[in-house]
């Protein structure tokens, strides 16, 4: 199965509170920091909801 590398790009200052705890969840605290998640409906919801903040790989 493959996974997903999403990377967050943007702080969160002027972010609503769902998205900072979106990124949060995902393991997302500092910008340029990564994280490798599996790629599934829930983690591609999440990407969605922050997608202007994030980069997503995919990698196996």
């Amino acid at each position: 199965m493959a996974n997903l590398k999403i990377t967050l790009k943007r702080g969160f200052v002027n972010k609503n509170e769902a998205q900072k705890r979106t990124a949060l969840a995902l393991g997302l605290h500092k910008i340029g920091q990564s994280v490798v998640k599996e790629d599934n409906p829930m983690f591609r919801g999440m990407v969605n909801r922050i997608r202007h903040m994030v980069t997503v790989e995919e990698v196996d």
